[in-house]
């Protein structure tokens, strides 16, 4: 028995029900990008473990004063109808 595949978009949808969706998406990262928070272009690096094209869906990066921000700004997140979402906190370099 195949489990169902978590994170994905149910098959009947229509493409006006993609659009929508991909409409939410682009108007939850204004919010985030104009709001205290800041959506910032990740830089993605390979390291010793699982291959993350292998295991990641996307990443959003977010610039925040506190971890407890960044969950309360992706509390409305689309893809929390589809998913979950991960959060770790990166230190600057």
């Amino acid at each position: 028995m195949l489990l169902p595949d978590a994170g994905a978009l149910p098959p009947d949808l229509s493409p006006e029900q993609i659009q929508a969706i991909i409409e939410r998406y682009v108007s939850w990262r204004q919010k985030v990008a104009t709001g205290r928070g800041r959506v910032g272009s990740p830089t993605v690096t390979d390291g010793p473990f699982a291959e993350s094209c292998e295991v990641i869906g996307g990443i959003f990066m977010v610039e925040a004063a506190s971890f407890d921000e960044v969950v309360e700004l992706s509390k409305d997140c689309p893809h929390l109808d589809f998913g979950t979402i991960e959060f770790r906190e990166v230190k600057p370099t």
